[in-house]
């Protein structure tokens, strides 16, 4: 799954590396280490700009709203629960599949945190021991340090109890897909703990590699069956993980120190 990522990159280099035609400098977003659920984050996405009349798709970095709101949906309170739409399904799964025929986007991150319980953990657990496991933080990233392109869809909502010029009128929300996590050996990887992204979690945020950038955003791709040719799993090898402090825990914290490298896993989360 993705519950968490980092994005410290800023407006300008993300233009730079998708080639952004138009963001809006009141949209800008400070770094954040730890990003949650409902939280608004970047995403890129081609789609006409509004008012202009010109029906090409331009380029675009928006502020989005992380967590899925159908258009459909009565209200936004689901939305927390959206944050992740399974590769697998998204074709067809009634709260994604117009989403995915028609409104998808890339969601930039520096690379993701993922939780896994620690050995001496899952023992006492597997002994019917009834301790709370836990959990040892990891960092998956990039290992040439280039941007994390998650593959993503948005979705736009209206509240209805509010009037048309009311600025939060409309939500833009959006979710990231994910699929099975890679089973081969990481590019690097600690010298204490997970040698696969599999065995820190069975699943991870589908990568587009930058081969796929034009095909997953281009909006004039339509059928379903085409466009699930593009949700295959990056080349194996690409990826890094190392762990970092539990203090990523917190959504409360986020600084550049939640994304130090630790010698090896934190005492009592042992893998």
């Amino acid at each position: 799954m993705c519950g968490r990522y980092a994005a410290s990159r800023g407006p300008e280099d993300l233009a730079g590396i998708f080639e952004i035609e138009k963001w809006e400098p009141e949209e800008t977003l400070e770094p954040d280490y730890n990003v949650a659920p409902t939280k608004e984050v970047y995403a890129v996405l081609d789609r006409p700009v509004k008012d202009t009349g010109d029906p090409r798709p331009v380029r675009q970095l928006r502020k989005l709203k992380w967590g899925l709101v159908p258009s459909w949906a009565k209200s936004p309170e689901g939305g927390a629960r959206m944050i992740n739409a399974r590769a697998e399904t998204v074709h067809e799964k009634p709260s994604y599949r117009r989403a995915f025929a028609a409104r998808r986007c890339i969601v930039p991150a520096d690379g993701y945190y993922e939780w896994v319980t620690g050995k001496q953990e899952r023992d006492l657990e597997e002994e019917g021991k009834k301790k709370r496991p836990r959990k040892q933080p990891y960092f998956v990233l990039p290992a040439d340090g280039s941007v994390f392109a998650m593959a993503g869809l948005y979705e736009f909502w209206r509240d209805r109890t509010l009037p048309d010029e009311h600025p939060q009128a409309w939500w833009v929300t959006c979710s990231v897909i994910t699929t099975e996590a890679e089973t081969t050996p990481l590019a690097v990887s600690p010298a204490e703990g997970p040698h696969t992204l599999a065995e820190i979690h069975p699943r991870m945020p589908l990568m587009l590699t930058p081969d796929r950038w034009d095909a997953w955003l281009d909006p004039a791709r339509t059928d379903p069956e085409d466009l699930r040719s593009l949700l295959a799993p990056p080349p194996p090898g690409l990826m890094r993980a190392y762990p970092v402090a539990t203090a990523v825990s917190n959504v409360r914290n986020n600084s550049p120190e939640l994304l130090k490298e630790l010698d090896g896993p934190e005492e009592g989360t042992l893998f």
